[in-house]
């Protein structure tokens, strides 16, 4: 009945000899496609958003959990609203109050100033005279004593907007730079890379000639937003007030030997998106202003310096590592559990590199490992799926669906052995079916008999029992395994009264057809038994071994000396709330045993329509 189940038996998987020594092709084509997937990711624009993200989240954890000065600082001065209402003038004719915050830098002894400004491409000394000399005068003033870097910005359409060619003149071939930076595909701004022209070659930016007229070399790289804290910007009118009222003392103090950038911190203009809030005076959902980048990627670049990717190799190198975790084979929680714990720990890892100065691309890494993992968790469910429905359809018949759902669940072990176990075994056998079958045609003969087991298997799987064997026209029942009851016996003691009220019903329509009624006798006992399977490893049956099946089997044969169709022990009759239509009937010796105390349930008799009446009346 169960001798195939090892082959087949969840968990185990169908085996194929000529595939003993090499990886299933399955597996393979499911590993190729994890690391395809993985790729996929990685390389279509999705992997970068995911280290984008990534890279933001270490950079928020490093700065709360672990946060680090800057070695450099850098000095922004912001041109506010305040500035706007102290000036009362437009900003376009802001030159001669321009000209004043150079002059004032070379007073406080700056290292180094930039002026992350639009400024105009014509003179408006036809309207002003003298502001744009005031200007001029400004920057070689501040160009004596330290580097001067003034912005070049560009229109909507991307065209750099020339400044006025006498700005030009006085800050010199080197002393102007592109306020550009790059974005990654979300707009933020997370890289120093000045290969900014359409066609890939490098243009100067403020941040990078700085560097340079600083001693750097502004090599690309990621900015360090984990380092230094947030800014906070003076207003450009106090640092004027401060140089016309002859305040040295301040200027210095806030400006001696440090960089300076000068720039919009307006809450609408020249806003740029970065990872972290970098401006102290507002809650700006990382919408920076553009000098704060400026500041930032200098704070970088003069201090420890810009945060390097790993190489290409290391991070293809990573992707197949985590690819390789297809063939682990981990299912369900494990899986995820696993994927969890790899993900958290290469996080981990990445935050205690990037302090070292090195970043891990991790796009295409997680992807590799969350295919992998759940890939193979899912290919396998599914094999299993597979196999479960071939169980069930193969073995289905062969075996009862309470064991059946036993093997499927993995809880019935396919091995050779058994356990001690309570229940009740049932056995039925139809009386004297040997000689009617010798006047009938085999395939007649056959035919009854699979009427008959079809009505009483499915009582006695509707009272949880299950079918051990058939004998001929014979069968045995366990109640109590593979499933545990708490009352074996009341189970199969229902079973063995809707088995006659079964046998009643097909002989009504025996009766009808013509041919004689049969009468099957039903012995029952309760015990310990031995379950499980009894044979060889080739072959074997699920079922029960003991005394208690033996007793079972002759006071089924009992039946035929009392006239009852049930027959059960007292270790039966004990353990029933209801015993309406049990009678006693003393001990009786049985074949090989001590006598057994037996009762009887329903009474047969040889007239047919008796027979049917008393049975219905007692059921």
């Amino acid at each position: 009945m169960l001798g195939l189940l090892p082959c087949f038996y969840p968990g185990r998987g169908m085996t194929n000899t000529k595939q003993k020594d090499s990886v299933p092709t399955p597996l393979m084509w499911g590993f190729a496609f994890s690391l395809a997937l993985a790729l996929l990711v990685n390389y279509s624009g999705l992997g970068g958003r995911l280290d984008a993200s990534l890279l933001d989240a270490q950079i928020r954890v490093l700065r709360s959990a672990s946060p680090a000065p800057a070695e450099k600082e850098v000095v922004v001065v912001g041109i506010d609203e305040s500035d706007i209402h102290y000036f009362n003038e437009p900003v376009a004719l802001w030159h001669r109050h321009l000209g004043d915050f150079l002059r004032a830098m070379a007073v406080a002894k700056a290292q180094a100033v930039g002026l992350d400004v639009a400024l105009p491409e014509r003179s408006f000394n036809d309207i002003l005279p003298g502001y744009d000399e005031a200007l001029m005068t400004g920057i070689l003033a501040a160009r004596k004593q330290m580097p001067v870097m003034l912005a070049i910005t560009v229109d909507g359409a991307g065209k750099p907007r020339q400044l006025l060619r006498k700005f030009q003149l006085v800050a010199g071939d080197d002393g102007t730079a592109f306020a550009l930076f790059p974005r990654d595909a979300d707009m933020a701004v997370r890289r120093f890379d000045e290969r900014l022209a359409e066609d890939g070659s490098k243009i100067p930016t403020i941040a990078g000639q700085l560097a340079r007229k600083l001693g750097r070399d502004p090599a690309p790289g990621i900015i360090d937003y984990s380092r230094g804290a947030a800014f906070n910007y003076i207003p450009l009118h106090t640092v004027l007030e401060w140089a016309r009222a002859g305040d040295t003392q301040s200027l210095e103090r806030q400006f001696a030997g440090r960089t300076v950038l000068l720039g919009s911190v307006l809450p609408v203009e020249d806003r740029v998106l970065q990872p972290v809030n970098l401006a102290a005076w507002e809650e700006n959902g990382n919408q920076a202003p553009g000098v704060l980048i400026h500041a930032q990627t200098l704070r970088s670049i003069l201090g420890q310096g810009l945060v390097q990717p790993a190489p290409a190799w290391l991070a293809a190198l990573l992707m197949f590592g985590a690819g390789l975790l297809w063939f682990a084979g981990l299912r369900g929680w494990v899986a995820f559990g696993v994927f969890t714990l790899l993900a958290g720990g290469l996080f981990a890892a990445d935050l205690w590199l990037f302090r070292q100065g090195w970043h891990v691309p991790l796009g295409g890494v997680v992807p590799a490992a969350f295919f992998a993992l759940t890939g193979r968790a899912g290919l396998d469910a599914a094999f299993k799926l597979k196999e479960r429905r071939l169980l069930k359809r193969s073995f289905s018949g062969s075996v009862s669906p309470v064991v059946m759902q036993e093997i499927l669940a993995g809880k019935l072990s396919p091995e050779l052995g058994g356990e001690r176990r309570y229940v009740c075994i049932l056995f039925a056998d139809i009386r004297d079916f040997t000689t009617r079958s010798e006047t009938m045609p085999p395939e007649a003969a056959i035919a009854l008999l699979n009427r008959y087991f079809q009505r009483v298997v499915d009582v006695i799987h509707a009272e949880g029992g299950a079918v051990s064997s058939f004998i001929g026209d014979g069968i045995m029942a366990i109640f109590g395994a593979p499933n545990l009851m708490e009352n074996p016996s009341k189970s199969a003691f229902a079973a063995a009264k809707a088995m006659q009220h079964e046998v009643a019903n097909l002989n009504r329509q025996l009766a009808a057809e013509g041919a004689a009624p049969i009468r099957v006798g039903i012995g029952l006992h309760a015990g310990e038994a031995v379950i499980g399977h009894v044979g060889s490893s080739a072959r074997h049956d699920y079922t029960a071994i003991g005394d208690v099946t033996n007793v079972a089997s002759r006071l089924e044969g009992l039946t035929k000396e009392t006239g009852h169709g049930v027959i059960c022990s007292s270790a039966v009759a004990e353990k029933l709330d209801d015993k309406e239509g049990l009678a006693p009937l003393g001990p009786r010796a049985i074949k090989g045993h001590t006598p057994v105390e037996v009762y009887g349930w329903g009474k047969l008799v040889q007239d047919d329509q008796v027979h049917r009446d008393t049975m219905e009346k007692h059921l």
